[in-house]
């Protein structure tokens, strides 16, 4: 069955999504605290603490949670003041002001909403898991670079986590608890499969493996924690969309008519307007094609390789995901490299240079211009791509036309210590992992000076990254089966943290 409604029906459907999106506000206004969708005040203001693993949630905080400001809009994220921020996102402001008036007047309405039992059960369930949260927090170990829990699987060597304790604690937690319920509405190849080839791969890895999971999967929604819509963006667009018409509304019917489909055979949507539901998305127009039904874009829980603050992304309920680009003829990239005192090149990238506005400056200071640092648009015929990475000591990951890069996960299996270049860019699992302990960042701005930054990290300094890259790479690798700690596990993490965030009652 292909899911597919006409123009008007998907027209009239995000209409009812724009006024329906009102309730979920309702009921988490219900409590005088905020929760997960009391958004932060620009895209820019979540802070990851260093002291601690960072959830994205004031609700594992000990301070207590802020009042209801009735001055602030729920989505004030969303508003813009300049007038460049105005010309670029004109529509999307629009819509957003039309639900923040809306918005006051029906969450008085709606405030002795009647609760749902077997939700309740489920959210205690949860607030248990919390309190667990805070107690680990607060353990003079906290700070520890090993667990006091006997797992042989778990080596937190290294600084590579914010916090090894922690993380492990809410690892275990979600191994013990979290389930996951997968609507079966819908049939491949445009739901309940996706591509497990090329740079969206991540998609069809994850649906595979979530699909046969007897661990996390459950096949009673009232126990469920989240609910997965298992549509894929890259199969719609490559079964529906023409590149001729070009008609990007393809995605607004598929997924707007899947959304109302489940919402009206179930009601776990309906309980909170789709926050406890998520998606997964690796393609570039993922961001968009949640768009389509704004309750799923302002509300649900987004997975997306695409996680861009200034395209609205939000890290207190959306999750950034690693994209990687697996090859027919390499089904699995198999990690290693030369020893750091072995790698001769110092910098090396390979990539279309006109790809975006980052990679034309890369090309402008560094093509051609220095012999350690080799920047090829292609690679020359007698060199290997993956040697090049294997010899050298830094890859550069510079964005393109989006902020996510193949190559970063491709450098962390080379064991290259990746060179981050992006503007905007929510890390992948960055509430788990110190980025800062195995990759080094530099500005756009700081692109003419690459060669003095890099040459300026002391050759300890560049063995210890080295080395926290391969302690790293256990939480990038692609396993089928899937195994702990893995990519597949490291991106059901990220989902639990967000799921921890929410809190539906309040």
């Amino acid at each position: 069955m292909i899911i597919c409604r006409s123009n008007n029906l998907s027209s009239t459907l995000i209409s009812v999504t724009l006024l329906a999106i009102v309730i979920v506000a309702a009921v988490s206004y219900a409590s005088n605290g905020l929760s997960l969708l009391s958004l932060p005040a620009s895209p820019l203001s979540w802070r990851w603490p260093s002291s601690t693993l960072s959830f994205p949630s004031s609700n594992l905080d000990h301070s207590p949670p802020p009042r209801l400001n009735p001055k602030t809009a729920l989505y004030s994220m969303f508003n813009c003041d300049s007038d460049s921020c105005k010309k670029q996102n004109g529509k999307m402001n629009r819509e957003v002001n039309k639900l923040i008036k809306e918005l006051k007047d029906e969450t008085m309405l709606r405030r002795n909403k009647k609760r749902d039992k077997k939700l309740e059960k489920v959210e205690a369930e949860l607030a248990g898991a919390r309190v667990l949260m805070r107690d680990a927090a607060t353990r003079k170990h906290n700070n520890s670079s090993s667990s006091p829990v006997d797992d042989p699987d778990y080596v937190p060597n290294g600084n590579i986590y914010r916090n090894p304790f922690l993380f492990h604690r809410s690892y275990l937690l979600m191994e013990k608890l979290f389930k996951v319920y997968i609507y079966e509405e819908g049939e491949p190849p445009l739901f309940h499969k996706g591509p497990t080839f090329d740079i969206y791969s991540t998609e069809g890895v994850f649906l595979n493996l979530i699909e046969k999971d007897p661990h996390f999967r459950i096949s009673d929604p009232d126990r469920a924690h989240v609910f997965f819509l298992p549509f894929s963006v890259t199969m719609i667009l490559n079964y529906l969309f023409d590149p001729i018409i070009r008609d990007k509304a393809v995605l607004e019917r598929v997924i707007g008519d899947y959304v109302h489909i489940v919402s009206s055979r179930y009601p776990y949507w309906n309980q909170s307007l789709g926050s406890n539901h998520f998606m997964l998305a690796c393609h570039d127009w993922g961001p968009r094609a949640s768009w389509s039904v704004h309750s799923l874009y302002f509300t649900s829980i987004r997975l997306l390789c695409n996680a861009n603050t200034s395209e609205y992304f939000n890290p207190r309920k959306d999750a950034s995901i690693p994209q990687i680009n697996l090859h027919r003829d390499e089904p699995t990239m198999v990690p290693g490299g030369l020893p750091a005192s072995n790698r001769t090149i110092l910098a090396f990238f390979a990539g279309n240079e006109f790809h975006g506005k980052i990679r034309p400056l890369v090309f402008q200071y560094w093509k051609d211009k220095d012999e350690d640092i080799l920047v090829y648009d292609r690679v020359p015929k007698n060199v290997s791509y993956h040697e090049m990475m294997h010899t050298s000591r830094f890859c550069l990951c510079p964005s393109g036309y989006e902020v996510a890069s193949p190559r970063i996960v491709e450098a962390i299996y080379a064991e290259c210590v990746p060179v981050l270049i992006s503007q905007n860019y929510v890390l992948p699992f960055s509430d788990v992992l110190n980025w800062d302990a195995f990759s080094v960042r530099v500005p756009v701005s700081e692109i003419p000076n690459l060669k003095r930054i890099l040459l300026g990290i002391s050759d300890d300094e560049y063995t210890r990254l080295h080395e926290n890259v391969k302690r790293a790479q256990r939480h990038f690798l692609v396993n089928n089966p899937a195994k702990r700690y893995d990519i597949y596990h490291m991106i059901l993490h990220s989902l639990w943290l967000r799921r921890l965030n929410l809190n539906i009652y309040g």
